[in-house]
């Protein structure tokens, strides 16, 4: 088993994942700060990425360039498209998209990118089936769904935008950093997979929500984790 790159965009999404930690070393590139070291014998390398796709895509390269990480694991939080999901619940990437990248002009569909044969990016299966054996056991007041994560530099609070990011893209949930991740590890061939647990449900009433829930969402997406790295063979 090689080494794992755990990223979050927030402090609340990798504070626990760093208390957890032994034999911490931490570097910088980029500006940003990596931290090496160990969670249950497991070697990692855990950052905080910053909120966006540009943020995520940089931090994500380094992952793969500096500190030659095997797999990269995202972990936070996000707004719910599908209805069916509600606050504390998770979603387990079965792919990224970018939601925002348009070029429906040029005869594109919304989401796809101009002449790349992929757009929606896969996430390793054996990760998705991981995270699935960790939810089986520890979310037993929430449920979980393998989905696909939306990604785009907007902050979505727009009910209608919603609907259409559900019912166009089939949208399990939306955030700002999953798709730029997967896309990098998918042109460098490295396994990922993102996890993201609802603060909010993306419908306008994001900014009551997200600030009440962000902690106990960031805390459930770190059990998780903590979870698959105990689990991993």
């Amino acid at each position: 088993m090689g080494k794992i790159g755990l990223i979050g965009a927030m402090d609340e999404e990798i504070a626990l994942l760093l208390q957890g930690m032994d034999s911490k070393e931490e570097l910088k590139r980029a500006g940003i700060s990596f931290v090496q070291g160990q969670i249950h014998g497991r070697d990692v390398v855990v950052c905080k990425s910053g909120v966006g796709k540009v943020n995520a895509a940089m931090t994500t390269q380094v992952l793969i360039d500096s500190f030659q990480v095997d797999m990269i694991w995202f972990t936070g939080v996000a707004g719910a498209v599908n209805p069916t999901l509600d606050i504390g619940d998770i979603v387990i990437s079965s792919s990224c998209q970018q939601h925002d990248m348009d070029a429906s002009p040029l005869g594109f569909e919304r989401g796809v990118i101009p002449y790349q044969e992929v757009s929606d990016f896969p996430a390793a299966k054996e990760l998705i089936q991981l995270a699935q054996e960790a939810c089986d056991k520890l979310c037993t007041d929430n449920r979980y769904i393998v989905g696909r994560v939306l990604s785009g530099d907007q902050f979505i609070a727009d009910y209608k935008l919603v609907s259409q990011l559900y019912r166009k893209m089939e949208g399990a949930c939306v955030e700002m950093e999953g798709s730029a991740v997967a896309q990098v590890c998918y042109m460098n061939q490295i396994p990922y997979v993102v996890l993201r647990s609802m603060s909010d449900k993306a419908d306008g009433t994001a900014d009551v929500n997200f600030a009440e829930f962000t902690v106990k969402a960031a805390r459930r997406s770190f059990e998780i984790i903590d979870d698959m790295l105990q689990r991993l063979v």
